[in-house]
């Protein structure tokens, strides 16, 4: 099931988070994290979630130790996966105080800052090198993937066209005011031996239900606008359809129609998709198990499947082709 957003860090919120060995992660979810601090360690690179195209919490240039002495004459550099840092770039700003902020975040990878520093001034300079593994993701694309099963004419007929058209718009129009949207997926009729029986003709229907972008509509309620909530209410309507299909016939006197719904053919199931490059992986990303996290370097995602696969020779963040 999708995961709230935020959820993660939702009591984080305008905190200065110390990030111990049993916790080396946080995930952002834009711009309702700005306030969100989070401090390195130099034990461990520190995971840091940031969502693709927004800007990244406050990431700092101190660990948990250093936050609680003053620093004399600290000079702090950061470098990231394309070289050196600076606030000229308007994608970076860095503070004075050497926090880094990644802005419209898409470049994943290590990112590395340097302080130097003296605790006093009769003491000698030390020099702390701190990392940060920085990965973009977003949300899944979730939707249900149905299929059924409808006994028809001859599978040259085009009769079967015109149904499948009709099917179509029938179904759409049914979720068309949760704003869902029905695809077919395929369409394929095949002469089928019953048990027992003769052959008869049979179109396999596989179609599926997306929610689309509502947010921004000034009309719709918290619980209607959830993408989840219209896409179960959807499914819902959809098993309707086909029970009520089933019970007309019962109850029909008739002979059956040429073109009809096979009783106990639907099937659904919840399906995840990621972008080329990105995949999801619970066991190397725990902490965000049903986010889109960017391929690390010796694995890619061609397609728009749901898991990275691993490759050798694959030496970049979000790598398409092996």
């Amino acid at each position: 099931m999708p995961e709230s957003r935020g959820k993660t860090t939702g009591d984080l919120r305008g905190q200065c988070v110390a990030v111990q060995p049993s916790k080396r992660f946080l995930r952002s979810a834009g711009p309702k994290h700005d306030n969100l601090k989070i401090v390195g360690s130099v034990v461990f690179p520190v995971k840091v979630y940031v969502e693709l195209n927004h800007n990244s919490p406050r990431i700092l240039c101190l660990t948990n130790h250093l936050r609680n002495l003053e620093l004399i004459d600290p000079i702090f550099q950061w470098t990231g996966p394309g070289g050196g840092l600076s606030s000229e770039n308007s994608s970076v700003k860095i503070s004075p105080s050497g926090t880094l902020i990644l802005r419209h975040f898409n470049q994943s990878g290590v990112y590395t800052c340097s302080i130097v520093y003296k605790l006093t001034t009769m003491q000698p300079v030390e020099h702390l090198i701190i990392k940060y593994l920085i990965y973009a993701y977003f949300d899944p694309k979730n939707y249900y993937e149905f299929t059924a099963r409808y006994h028809t004419a001859p599978c040259n007929s085009s009769e079967n066209t015109y149904f499948e058209k009709t099917l179509l718009q029938i179904l759409s129009n049914l979720v068309a005011e949760l704003s869902c949207e029905v695809t077919l997926i395929k369409s394929e009729c095949h002469h089928v031996k019953m048990q027992r029986g003769g052959l008869q003709n049979e179109n396999f229907f596989t179609f599926s239900v997306t929610s689309l972008d509502r947010e921004n509509h000034r009309l719709c309620q918290q619980r209607d606008c959830d993408a989840f909530y219209r896409l179960n209410k959807a499914k819902h309507l959809i098993e309707r359809f086909f029970e009520q299909q089933v019970e007309i016939i019962r109850k029909s006197s008739e002979p059956l129609p040429k073109i009809y719904y096979i009783d106990g053919t639907l099937h659904m199931v919840w399906v995840n998709r990621c972008s080329p490059g990105y995949g999801m992986n619970a066991q190397m990303h725990p902490e965000c198990p049903e986010c889109c996290v960017v391929c690390s370097p010796g694995s890619y995602n061609p397609s728009d499947g749901s898991h990275c696969l691993q490759c050798d020779r694959s030496l970049i963040y979000g790598a398409t082709k092996c």
